[in-house]
């Protein structure tokens, strides 16, 4: 067994139990994959982050959900940050992260913490009827090609009429599972439809979105950091944001409401990042024995 300092975040808000909560061990990038997944079981979270030694950039990151690892997240990434700063380990006002998606740059404005997601990557674009089918909704309810996109990982962006078809939609595991193995990815990394709508929460936002989650994860995430900036490519790509910069909303619904600030970096037909903003609160701190292996 090993003891391992870890603080419990909540990201993308300013206000406890709102946002999205995000354990981060620190130094624990050295951990199994079979100890950090257990890990996140244990916590009922969606995502954890293990940090550790670096090779190109400042401080190494690994994410993970109870099932794999992933490349990368967007609150996990607020989340770390936001724990180093408050442990005194970050001493400028920028930073560089190592991430399986690449190195991710991070500048902190006060409180905010903005991070610069990857160039966007647009992919396949499946049918409205065939991802209607995966929400439980009508094709009608679905008013702009859904797309995959990715700024450092994929998620079928997928914008609906309204809040009504926001609220109706429901996560259809068989079709899902479907639909992503006909898109080409392995079974195991489920493409969950991100679906948005162009009205906020409230009268602060500009999008409000939602993204159900297939099992072992809970049922749906407060709110997605990666999904916000493949989400805000998507529709400076499609031409349905005017705004160079807007705020997203998610997690109302949930109790957890969150919000991020967007910005396009480039012009919107050769983007060469997405930067996504927002604050993270310390709920917690304290220790955990894990075993090395």
């Amino acid at each position: 067994m090993a003891t391992y300092e870890f603080d419990w975040v909540d990201a993308f808000t300013d206000t406890p139990f709102c946002g999205n909560g995000c354990a981060v061990v620190h130094g624990g990038a050295g951990l199994s994959d079979a100890t950090c997944m257990a890990y996140v079981r244990e916590t009922s979270l969606v995502e954890c982050t293990f940090t550790g030694p670096f090779d190109v950039a400042d401080i190494r990151v690994r994410y993970f959900l109870a099932s794999r690892e992933i490349p990368f997240a967007g609150h996990p990434t607020i989340a770390t940050v936001a724990a180093m700063r408050s442990r005194g380990l970050i001493t400028g006002d920028s930073l560089r992260l190592e991430t399986g998606a690449g190195v991710v740059e991070v500048h902190l404005d006060g409180a905010l913490i903005e991070m610069t997601q990857v160039a966007p990557v647009f992919g396949a674009t499946p049918s409205a009827a065939r991802v209607a089918h995966t929400i439980g909704l009508m094709p009608e309810a679905i008013v702009a090609q859904p797309q995959v996109v990715s700024t450092g990982l994929p998620f079928c962006v997928t914008v609906l009429r309204d809040h009504g078809d926001l609220r109706a939609a429901r996560l259809n595991i068989d079709a899902l599972r479907d639909m992503t193995a006909d898109l080409g990815y392995n079974g195991a990394d489920f493409m969950e439809p991100f679906l948005v709508t162009l009205t906020g929460a409230t009268t602060a936002g500009d999008t409000f979105s939602r993204l159900l989650l297939a099992p072992p994860s809970p049922p749906e995430d407060p709110f997605t950091g990666s999904a916000t900036g493949a989400m805000a490519a998507y529709l400076w790509h499609h031409g349905l944001m005017d705004k160079d910069s807007f705020v997203a909303q998610q997690g109302h619904w949930m109790g957890r409401p969150g919000q991020a600030r967007v910005t396009r970096v480039g012009p919107r037909d050769a983007m060469t990042g997405i930067r996504v903003a927002g604050h993270g609160h310390i709920l917690m701190r304290g220790e955990v024995d894990m075993p090395h292996g």
